[in-house]
């Protein structure tokens, strides 16, 4: 079911504006794993808002409901169930300090090997991190963030048949549960901001507009890792005489 709007088309050939309308602003099955708290849920809530149909996977209960919400209590590291017709996967499940490897990265491969390539699929999207590319976390967390960003880039190549892009999200700090041992530390705090040129770490919801738009409006960036941790892996210091 279509719900685009197309506009700025007064000199486009018949043929763009069917290219246009077939990729984007249209009603989707949308699969997130990690969806009962943060970044996940902050995902699935701009989805629904938007009129798509979402299924959420978590090991914890459901922390959303809406009519056009289902949710399935499962570790992904386990038994994998049944879920048809999956259009827009995003694996947002992680973890820190806790089977890093299994959870971040094994159980990303085995969600997008059943779920997102499959000819029906339009967008994939691995939600990584900034400590992938600069290694500043835990040993484990780094290695298994970075195994996504190549991941990411294996599985974009190979959905290009379906039309299906594939990139990975990833962030620097976000305002999440899981982050409260840092933030709600004034000394870490302040250590933490003054490496970040933004001054401010990200809400779940700007995140999630970059998930939403990454997966439905874009139709061509594909095999890509973006940044999004306000500027905190920019935050090189030039030393050179004065």
């Amino acid at each position: 079911m279509f719900i685009h709007r197309i506009s700025g088309f007064s000199s486009a050939s018949s043929d763009e504006i069917r290219i246009f309308a077939s990729n984007s602003y249209f009603i989707m099955k949308v699969l997130i794993t990690g969806t009962s708290q943060g970044i996940g849920k902050a995902i699935a809530e701009l989805f629904l808002e938007n009129g798509h149909v979402v299924v959420g996977i978590d090991r914890n209960d459901a922390s959303l409901v809406h009519e056009h919400y289902s949710h399935i209590v499962c570790d992904v590291r386990g038994e994998l169930p049944e879920v048809a017709d999956v259009e827009v996967l995003i694996n947002n499940a992680g973890t820190q300090n806790e089977d890093d490897i299994d959870i971040n990265l094994k159980a990303l491969i085995r969600v997008t090997e059943k779920y997102g390539v499959q000819p029906g699929i339009k967008s994939i999207l691995n939600i990584g991190s900034a400590s992938g590319h600069t290694g500043s976390e835990f040993p484990e967390y780094c290695a298994s963030k970075g195994g996504v960003i190549a991941y990411t880039k294996n599985v974009a190549l190979r959905v290009a048949k379906y039309g299906a892009v594939c990139n990975s999200l990833d962030p620097g700090g976000v305002l999440t549960p899981l982050n409260d041992c840092v933030v709600d530390d004034p000394a870490l705090w302040t250590e933490i901001m003054e490496q970040t040129p933004l001054k401010r770490w990200a809400t779940p919801r700007e995140i999630a507009s970059w998930a939403y738009f990454l997966t439905v409006e874009n139709r061509f960036c594909t095999g890509q890792s973006i940044i999004v941790d306000g500027g905190e892996s920019i935050n090189s210091k030039f030393v050179w005489p004065e």
